[in-house]
């Protein structure tokens, strides 16, 4: 545990000083990750938003208190989970993120999820999805399953809770059905079944390659 936290402090610590992409010179602060370093469940958002970009937290607002709203729902709390996105910094007026700002930010994910460990990786939205599963599939077909994934991990898909705020109740419904799955997962041994996508199979080590 000792490692692995002195070693994600120091990889905040070059995500804080970080310049390899545009939007060190728009950002108010860098939002690196919050939560349990030794957390058996990670949470994948795409970026920081408004909030996050002034607080430097990921997940602050009303879609962070859905997120906690869903997580309490499965009987977990923030503080038991670990949080990030897959960019460290808000892109200008909550655009998409680009493909420099990406490769940019892909050593930092990368190696949070390999210090953490987690059992458990859900991802928010369709960006972090098809990013992390490798697949050009939306996230209404991926949701609702379990992928095995990469370091031995079980990857889950669900809404983003801003689709949510703007979908209503349906899409909140569909994302605690996901978030039960992930409670499921966390309470039972390893599967040995897989739903991984046919793109995503190929080579899992060399994820974001």
């Amino acid at each position: 545990m000792t490692n692995t936290t002195s070693e994600l402090d120091a990889l905040a610590e070059r995500a804080l000083i970080c310049t390899q992409c545009g939007l060190a010179e728009t950002r108010t602060n860098v939002v690196f990750g919050v939560g349990d370093q030794t957390a058996r469940l990670m949470i994948v958002g795409e970026a920081p938003g408004k909030n996050e970009d002034l607080q430097g937290e990921p997940f602050v607002g009303a879609a962070g208190h859905l997120l906690d709203e869903l997580l309490a729902g499965i009987d977990i709390t923030r503080p038991e989970v670990y949080i990030a996105n897959v960019l460290k910094c808000r892109p200008p007026a909550n655009r998409d993120p680009r493909p420099d700002e990406i490769e940019a930010c892909k050593p930092y994910l990368q190696d949070q999820i390999r210090l953490i460990e987690p059992q458990v990786v859900m991802t928010l939205g369709n960006f972090a999805t098809k990013l992390l599963l490798r697949t050009e599939t939306g996230i209404t077909r991926l949701r609702g399953q379990r992928y095995d994934w990469w370091l031995g991990a079980t990857l889950i898909p669900t809404f983003h809770p801003a689709a949510a705020l703007r979908g209503g109740e349906r899409v909140k419904d569909q994302m605690r059905e996901d978030f039960e799955l992930v409670r499921s997962v966390l309470d039972s041994p390893p599967s040995v079944e897989s739903s991984l996508p046919v793109e995503a199979a190929a080579d899992q080590m060399e994820l974001f390659r």
